[in-house]
């Protein structure tokens, strides 16, 4: 990372959780959302990700067709498109997920799976924190605030008061020189 050191930088991936007290109830929350997406709105973020011109002249319903390799965003592209493949998903399915999570990772559970999966990928060195980003304000980030929250703080890996005054600060981060 241009000379610093790996401590000097920070990685911390977006995550859209969708939590509620029940892994039912936050799988109802999520499947509500996902509806209230318009498919030609997802296609569009869709075909405009994956640089394709236009994915709404294929059957929606119908599976991803074979894609030309992108110029820009290849790794993602490829991500995208072995997803559809593996977990069978139609355009439809695709765009909604995509819409409804801008390409971030999706973690729908209670408070308990949801930290679960976030400690697992920070325990595992995978990520030095989150990026929190929630489906609709204030809502969702009430939830989270109020549900997750003091279950990372349970655990230890969650703060109970800052130490400084900035973001930098808070992360530990040293000021540039």
């Amino acid at each position: 990372a241009y000379g610093r050191q790996p401590d000097d930088v920070k990685i911390m991936p977006g995550v859209a959780p969708i939590v509620a007290a029940t892994k039912a109830e936050a799988q109802a929350k999520y499947d509500a959302l996902q509806e209230l997406i318009p498919d030609d709105v997802g296609v569009a973020l869709l075909s405009s990700y994956l640089s394709i011109s236009d994915l709404g002249r294929y059957p929606i319903d119908g599976p991803l067709p074979e894609l030309p390799e992108s110029e820009g965003m290849k790794s993602r592209q490829a991500l995208v498109i072995e997803q559809a493949r593996r977990d069978g998903l139609s355009i439809r399915d695709l765009a909604r997920y995509f819409a409804g999570a801008r390409g971030h990772w999706r973690i729908v559970g209670t408070a308990g799976e949801i930290a679960d999966e976030l400690q697992a990928r920070f325990e595992g060195g995978a990520a030095d924190g989150f990026n929190v980003m929630p489906s609709w304000f204030p809502g969702e980030l009430d939830a989270f605030a109020t549900l997750v929250v003091p279950e990372l703080q349970r655990r230890g890996l969650f703060r109970k008061d800052y130490e400084g005054r900035t973001l930098r600060e808070h992360l530990g981060l040293k000021r540039p020189i």
